[in-house]
Parts: C-alpha cells; structure tokens; sequence
C-alpha cells in the first residue's frame, strides 16, 4: 500500500455490518491489488482486518425507539465525534452500513454542511417494509445505495438516487462450510447426540427478552423427548448475559464464540433464533429453524402500525410465504417455541421440505459474482477524482 493510496472511511456500529464492513475490506484489497487505506468504526472483525476503530461501537447496539431514547444524549455525542472525524480525515469515499439511527444522521448533517464526500450507503432501509418516505430522504443525503435484495434498486431509482444490487454477502459468508464433525470431537459431543442451536440475539436486549423464552423452550424439549443437548454461539457484545443466563438451565448447554458458529451449525440438527440476518446463515447452513423475537411493546405498537410488511423472516420475504415459522411478540412463548421446532428436531419430513425452500429463497440473493467484489467496484467508481 503506497501512501497515496486512496482512503475508505467505514463506518460499521453492529455485529452484521462489522462482517459486512470485512468482507468490503477485503473486496477493496483484491480489487485495488492493495493500494487502499481505512478508516472509520467497526467491531472487532473489521478491527483484525486492519480497522483502526475510532470508537468501540458495541454501545450503539441500540434496538427500537424506546430502547434509543434513554441513549439519545450519548448517541448524538458520537455522532458528533464521528462527523469531527471523517471531515479530518477527508476520505475518498464514505461508506455507511446499516444502522440508520445512527449513520443517518451523519449522512444528513454532511449534506447540510455542503460536504463533497462521496457517500454511499450499504444495505438499504427496507423501504418496502415500512417507511416508504424514507427512499426520498435517502436521495436528499446520499450519492449511492447499495442493496442487498435484487427488488430494492427501483425504488430508490424513482427518487433520482443511483443504486446498485451487489447481492447478499452470505452467498460468500462460509455458512455452508462448517466442519460438524471436528466440532463435535472439539467439545467432546457424541458423535449422535442430538444438538439444537440456540441463538438469543448479538443486543443485549435481545438476549434479555429471548433467553427466558428460549429456556423455557428447551426444557419443555427435554421433558418431552428426552436426550437434547444445546450449542449456543454468541458474539463479545453478550456473552457475559448468555453465560450467567444459561448458568441455571435443566439441559446441557456449551456456550462459544462466534467464530465458531459455522461448525455448530453444520453438527446441529435444528436452531431456534433470533430473527434477523442469521436465518440466510441458518438457510444457507441447511439448518431447519424457527424464529423469534420480542421488542419494547411501544415499540412494537409503533412498528406494527408503520410496517407494510406482513412477514418478518428474510427467507419469508423472498418466498411470499411462511416457510420459517415466525413467532413474534405474544406468539413468542416457550410452548409455542418448543411446539414449532420440534417437527425439525426429530423429524425428517419437515425439515427437508424447509431445506428446499431454503434453496429457493437463496436463488434470489445471488448476483452471479463475488458479492464484496461488486460492492468494491462500486465504492471505488465512486471515488473523487
């Protein structure tokens, strides 16, 4: 790398983006033959990567209006510190990925101040889920929007903003690669014992409303079918809630780190998880599973009311149909937990047809290419000269 390579200011506040925000790295080294420098925030993967991280971003792992409103006061400080930042920094590119509380507002307060920076957003706001207005704001703050979805490009088009489909980054996450095998040897499971991942969330919140459920969940598994042991992968930002969480449970339970996740998935026979972007991990693993989830209830009642989206599973989404059971907020108790992911538990018949529209969905993600490669080329066109 040569000093006047140009720099990429990333700025990346949770644990999905963190991985995305590596997995552009990387594509920008290859694609730059290594003649590019970072800068930004991000979490510990993008941090062995190279990232010198302004600030540690797992205390902006915020979720919902009213869990970010006790935070507003610190949240806006940071966002002052990161704006102080990119202007001294004056990078070649700014990159934001999720977050649109918090990136957001970075974006909106360099329009303001007439930055010229170019500015792209990675992994659009789902417009079509809720908040349509939003695709206009985006055109007003941002230069260019890269989508994960192949659906999403047009409606940030009608609104004048330029945007590119770059495909989903789990096709090249290594989700389907797990050695099941060596991880059961590793941490001293037979080689036929029945494991269920357990997966309660990367927020602390998250993990502080699942855990109980999913506790409950599996005993309720134990009870009924017996032997049932639980691997629980789980990321820095958490652990310490999961190990004391789990300390209690009727069921054996081996808590790891979420490096790994991939193995445990290939050695588990079914998961039940928190809804987000690792059911496409999960899909991709070949893991029948169910979802669920629980939020602040004012925030639910606002996200309802605001939501066109009748589903919430991504895989759900693309499908047009309930293929991974979804169990939200009053539907979210231990028995009906326990009730929808037994058939993948112990039975063949469900959990092959899950597969195959996990296939189906995942068709729909793939752009054809390395996903971070596209991204890369993408940021790098949008260059200053």
């Amino acid at each position: 790398m040569t000093p006047d390579a140009p720099v990429v200011y990333i700025v990346a506040c949770e644990p999905s983006a963190d991985a995305l925000g590596t997995q552009l790295m990387a594509g920008l080294r290859a694609e730059t033959q290594g003649r590019v420098r970072f800068a930004g925030i991000g979490g510990p993967r993008m941090v062995a990567a190279g990232l010198t991280s302004l600030f540690d971003p797992r205390e902006l792992a915020l979720l919902g209006i009213f869990e970010v409103i006790p935070a507003y006061r610190r949240v806006l400080a940071r966002v002052r510190e990161t704006l102080d930042s990119i202007i001294a920094t004056n990078p070649d590119v700014l990159v934001t990925i999720d977050s649109w509380g918090f990136t957001g507002r970075i974006h909106e307060r360099l329009t303001k101040a007439g930055s010229a920076i170019p500015r792209v957003r990675y992994v659009a706001p789902h417009v079509w889920a809720w908040r349509p207005g939003r695709a206009k704001q985006l055109a007003r703050w941002i230069h260019h929007v890269m989508t994960l979805f192949p659906f999403e490009p047009p409606l940030f088009q009608v609104h004048g903003l330029p945007s590119t489909w770059v495909g989903h980054p789990v096709i090249e996450s290594g989700a389907d690669k797990g050695d099941g095998a060596a991880f059961r040897t590793r941490h001293g499971f037979a080689t036929d014992a029945l494991l269920l991942c357990v997966l309660p969330g990367s927020r602390r919140g998250e993990v502080k409303r699942l855990l109980p459920v999913f506790a409950e969940a599996v005993e309720i598994l134990g009870k009924k079918h017996g032997a049932l042991e639980v691997v629980m992968p789980t990321v820095n930002t958490v652990a310490d809630m999961v190990r004391d969480g789990v300390a209690g449970w009727q069921v054996p339970v081996k808590v790891i780190d979420n490096t790994e996740m991939y193995d445990a998935f290939a050695a588990s026979r079914a998961a039940i998880a928190a809804s987000g972007t690792i059911t496409l991990e999960l899909a991709l693993a070949g893991v029948p599973h169910v979802i669920a989830y629980r939020i602040n209830q004012l925030s639910a009642v606002v996200f309802r009311w605001l939501s066109r989206q009748r589903n919430a599973n991504l895989i759900n989404i693309l499908l047009g149909r309930e293929a991974v059971p979804e169990l939200i907020q009053e539907d979210c108790t231990p028995a009906l937990v326990a009730a929808k992911v037994s058939p993948y538990l112990y039975g063949e018949k469900d959990a092959g047809a899950q597969r195959a529209d996990f296939r189906e969905a995942l068709a729909k993600l793939n752009p054809g290419e390395s996903p971070s490669r596209l991204a890369a080329r993408t940021v790098l066109a949008m260059l200053r000269r």
